[in-house]
């Protein structure tokens, strides 16, 4: 498990990013693989997402999670729910101690955040969809409406693909230069012609700050490159597998 300083210097809140070592899937999934979303066997994703919980000092079933189809729908969580009755969102908040909000990643950015005055906590997934369509701004309109602060909230990115690691094509990048010129910042040429570099997590970072997120962490980590500790649906992808494991992120209001 890896944890932001950021959000560390909080008190009364918990939080981990959680890398695929420590649990007992095997194979493609090895090992802490908790993404009921993928082909692996139900019962060592909820065995793995239990020792996540037990990382963060929490019981197996405080952790909740939806069914992330790359929305900007933020969800409002009060009480727990179980795997078959998880919602669609791509992001979530909380002001109830003990619901460990959880997001699930294999490329895309997860993003924490927290207003420890308030003891408000949020969740959201933040791939370019996600991010571009205005899951991070739904996700703060959230914790606003349960009483935090704009200006108090801190968001921690954990880790994700990078810059280096992310070609897409040329269709991806008019797709964001019909939003606005100035998304070329996010861009490098590739060394396929006519093909880009996209920085997702900068994407993210700027999202954020234009929100008047003033303290903002990214863990400086490409999932990609670190196929012993993470897992990536592109890397997977480019060599030929058929399914990976999910990276869980998760955050709790505790003691």
């Amino acid at each position: 498990m890896i944890t932001a300083s950021l959000i560390n210097s909080l008190s009364g809140v918990r939080h981990g990013f959680f890398t695929r070592r420590g649990g007992v899937s095997e194979g493609l999934y090895g090992s802490m693989n908790c993404g009921f979303g993928s082909d692996d066997l139900a019962e060592n994703v909820a065995q793995n997402r239990a020792l996540a919980m037990e990382c963060i000092n929490q019981p197996a079933d405080a952790l909740v999670t939806a069914r992330q189809v790359h929305s900007a729908r933020a969800l409002t969580v009060t009480e727990r729910w179980t795997r078959d009755a998880a919602p669609e969102a791509d992001a979530l908040v909380t002001d109830v101690r003990g619901i460990a909000l959880g997001i699930l990643t294999a490329d895309c950015t997860p993003v924490l955040l927290a207003d420890s005055k308030a003891k408000v906590i949020g969740a959201a997934h933040a791939g370019w969809r996600g991010a571009r369509a205005g899951v991070l701004e739904a996700a703060v309109e959230a914790m606003v409406g349960l009483g935090a602060k704009t200006e108090r909230i801190v968001a921690a990115m954990g880790p994700c693909i990078r810059m280096g690691s992310y070609e897409v094509g040329p269709e991806f990048y008019d797709t964001f230069l019909a939003d606005s010129d100035a998304n070329t910042s996010f861009f490098a040429p590739a060394k396929r012609k006519g093909h880009f570099l996209f920085d997702l997590p900068t994407y993210v970072y700027r999202r954020l700050d234009a929100m008047g997120i003033k303290e903002t962490q990214l863990l400086q980590i490409d999932n990609f490159r670190s196929p012993d500790r993470f897992f990536s649906h592109r890397r997977a992808t480019l060599g030929g597998k058929a399914d990976c494991g999910r990276n869980l992120s998760a955050i709790v209001l505790g003691n």
